[in-house]
């Protein structure tokens, strides 16, 4: 038995002053609870209870140790109560981290909604688009646009990220429209990335994926910059419906090669694996996934300018 329970049972059996009785309470046998007190006392080199025929009682030093018994055994069951309660109420500071252009975009508006639904939360929100470790970190949910390798963290699927090549009218009029991957070579490409070298898109061609090189106009890490050198009419784009959806749908973008589309990737929520996740980081994948799931609204943009 360790200290902590050998001091629970030397507590009952002065509040009950009787080592059975104390036993029956505990659920334990009469010999456990004595064996523990005794350890106790071989511990604290100080005999605490006074034994005789008919009942126990404490000395003087088992006394003042059984006040202070109760004292810490009611902070810990106090203890133990708050995080319970942490474990069924959401509250506190719930740390998110996300991507830069979903997290302007779409997250921000589902944030504000869901501290609506709970104004107990504190909300610390990140965007950055450099992928992080979120138990090094100390963030509670991360929220990642990838085609997800093995992974230490537990993932939930949000939606879906559907990848597509689009071009302005203006661009297309002047410079043809692509039907297969190899005319992409013959097209002046916005590339996504920190390098123009070597740039390749993924396109899908008779039920397979293919890597095929592309000539870079502009080349950046970010799809904000991409879409507006896209809508200047500067080239073809390979980027997910969730930055573009609008302009498909009001026709400042065409899609092109939908046939070839590139392989869609997902929109995941990320957090530490743990048996007793807190309630408040549970509470928000729940509302995002009840957010974006089925068809979401980017891409229902991107249906109407299909239709």
């Amino acid at each position: 038995m360790d200290k902590l329970e050998a001091m629970h049972a030397f507590a009952k059996v002065v509040a009950l002053g009787s080592y059975a009785e104390a036993g029956r309470a505990l659920g334990l046998t009469r010999s456990a609870v004595s064996k523990a007190v005794m350890e106790l006392e071989h511990h604290l080199g100080a005999r605490l209870l006074d034994r005789t025929t008919r009942r126990v009682g404490p000395t003087e030093a088992g006394l003042a140790y059984y006040e202070r018994c109760l004292d810490v055994l009611s902070r810990i069951e106090e203890t133990d109560m708050q995080i319970s309660r942490l474990q069924h109420e959401p509250k506190g500071l719930l740390r998110i981290n996300a991507p830069m252009s979903f997290g302007a975009l779409y997250l921000g508006r589902a944030v504000a909604d869901f501290m609506i639904a709970y104004p107990d939360l504190r909300i610390e929100l990140s965007l950055t688009d450099r992928f992080i470790d979120p138990i090094e970190e100390g963030v509670d949910v991360t929220i990642r646009i990838a085609a997800l390798n093995d992974s230490s963290l537990i993932a939930r699927k949000l939606a879906a990220a559907r990848i597509v090549i689009a071009a302005s009218p203006e661009y297309l009029q002047q410079n043809g429209i692509p039907t297969t991957p190899a005319d992409l070579l013959q097209h002046r490409c916005l590339v996504y990335g920190h390098t123009s070298m070597l740039a390749k898109w993924q396109v899908q061609m008779d039920g397979e994926i293919v890597s095929t090189p592309v000539n870079s106009r502009v080349c950046s890490n970010n799809g904000d910059v991409l879409r507006a050198a896209a809508l200047a009419g500067h080239g073809l784009i390979n980027l997910p419906t969730f930055l573009i959806g609008p302009d498909l749908a009001e026709g400042r973008l065409r899609l092109v090669m939908a046939e070839h589309a590139p392989p869609p990737l997902g929109i995941y929520a990320l957090y530490a694996p743990n048996r007793y996740l807190a309630v408040k980081t549970r509470v928000f994948i729940d509302f995002l996934a009840q957010r974006f799931g089925g068809v979401p609204e980017w891409d229902r943009f991107a249906q109407a300018s299909a239709s």
